[in-house]
């Protein structure tokens, strides 16, 4: 061997160990990170998804990572012996960066199997449920991020533009609910050129004006039908709704605002939906309603006062008050945290459980934050007894606690419409009792 290439083996035994040594011991930290967490997930019950998510094949997976890198929530996604593995799954929502990122095609999202997503509704790979010609699509299903409801609703409508068409007079498809979903699934109508007709309880927009303002919206990407590509990856509540607007003046889409589904039945080889303002006849319905509709309540004394709300539409508006936010999700933390932003109000955060186990990451460390710089009280183990005017009275383990109070807001979810929905005959996936 000539001297040339002894210096050359020898300067490879010393650089390649320096790079390829400290790679290996990281990829094993994370796997050893990543494997506890999937442990303690499945202690806790938490391992497996109760909505979209993605299913790995792990014949056709390289390990390569780049599902965990491209998942936005920490921890949900991890590689353990070699192989992508859904580590979280609870804190899953669906965003589907990882399956993009799959340079192998080894990831395909799904919903989660019967029996593990309580209260949601049977639908096949077109959102269709067991009642035929009826679909649902958007937060009602499950989906309630951005970019798979709008996927949803235009995937739906697309399969309802495929199949025969008649001309007696009836709409060939109503969408209930103008939120992203809905309003995905009338422009596709639009778009297929199908008799459609939108309806919204409310205004145009759905769960986003519920959103505290300027929230920031994630979402990525997604076709939108008559627009285009809507490219978004972080922006505000207020100019997620400007948007909404321009789409609605550029598509002439028509909404009728203000109108709410009384009743949805069959009647002669059709849909009847009732509403205030009449009936229309139409051949396929596509729900996009959302969870929230109807805040679910407490049930305790004094809830019925003017100070108790189930949404903060401005923090900013609340200034030196006595501020109590009832919940446990994300809705609940990011409503407390921006009561306490400015450091003039007094935030106790009131939750049943002992611990926060499906919150975003960025939550959680906000609220961490926040707790540390005593912006915001938080009581575990803890229930509303009742509320007064001027206080409320919260059960703890220590007994019951009388806490100053101005105002109360509540979020402990919101009911679903079972009682619209099953008396169509919409199969519902059993819920499993922990």
């Amino acid at each position: 061997m000539s001297t040339e290439s002894l210096i050359t083996l020898l300067i490879a035994l010393v650089v390649i160990p320096a790079a390829v040594v400290p790679y290996l011991r990281r990829v094993r930290a994370e796997e050893r990170r990543a494997r506890k967490h999937f442990e303690d997930a499945k202690i806790a019950g938490l391992q497996s998804a109760v909505s979209m998510h993605p299913h790995i094949n792990a014949m056709e997976c390289i390990g390569c990572g780049g599902c965990v890198d491209a998942c936005p929530e920490e921890d949900v996604l991890g590689v353990i012996d070699g192989k992508a593995v859904l580590v979280h799954g609870s804190k899953c929502v669906g965003h589907g960066l990882c399956a993009d990122a799959c340079p192998v095609g080894a990831i395909v999202m799904m919903m989660a199997a019967p029996g593990r997503s309580a209260d949601l509704p049977l639908l096949d790979e077109h959102f269709e449920t067991s009642v035929r010609n009826l679909f649902i699509v958007g937060e009602l299903g499950g989906m309630g991020l951005i970019k798979n409801a709008i996927t949803q609703g235009r995937k739906a409508v697309e399969h309802i533009a495929s199949r025969a068409r008649t001309s007696d007079g009836a709409y060939d498809v109503v969408v209930v609910g103008a939120g992203p979903a809905g309003l995905a699934a009338g422009l596709s109508a639009k778009a297929n050129k199908l008799k459609y007709l939108l309806l919204e309880q409310g205004d145009a927009g759905g769960t986003i004006l519920q959103y505290p303002r300027r929230k920031i919206v994630m979402t990525s990407p997604v076709e939108l039908p008559l627009w285009g590509k809507l490219k978004l990856t972080e922006t505000s509540k207020e100019s997620l709704l400007e948007l909404w607007q321009q789409v609605l003046t550029k598509t002439q889409l028509k909404v009728n605002t203000g109108e709410k589904v009384l009743d949805l039945r069959t009647a002669e080889g059709h849909f009847v939906v009732s509403t205030p303002l009449g009936e229309y006849a139409a051949h396929h319905v596509v729900l996009a309603l959302g969870r929230r509709g109807t805040p679910r309540k407490l049930g305790v004394p004094g809830e019925e006062l003017g100070k108790v709300t189930y949404r903060l539409i401005d923090a900013e508006t609340y200034k030196d008050c006595d501020v109590l936010v009832v919940g446990g999700g994300d809705s609940a933390v990011e409503a407390a945290v921006g009561l306490a932003l400015h450091g003039t109000n007094r935030v106790t955060l009131s939750y049943r459980k002992s611990e926060f186990t499906r919150l975003k990451d960025r939550n959680a460390k906000h609220l961490e934050e926040y707790r540390k710089r005593n912006a915001v009280s938080i009581l575990l183990n803890s229930n509303v007894k009742g509320i007064r005017e001027k206080e409320v009275q919260i059960e703890t383990a220590e007994g019951i606690r009388v806490v100053p109070n101005d105002y109360v807001f509540i979020f402990a979810g919101g009911d679903m419409p079972f009682e619209f929905l099953k008396k169509t005959g919409i199969k519902f996936q059993e819920q499993v009792v922990a």
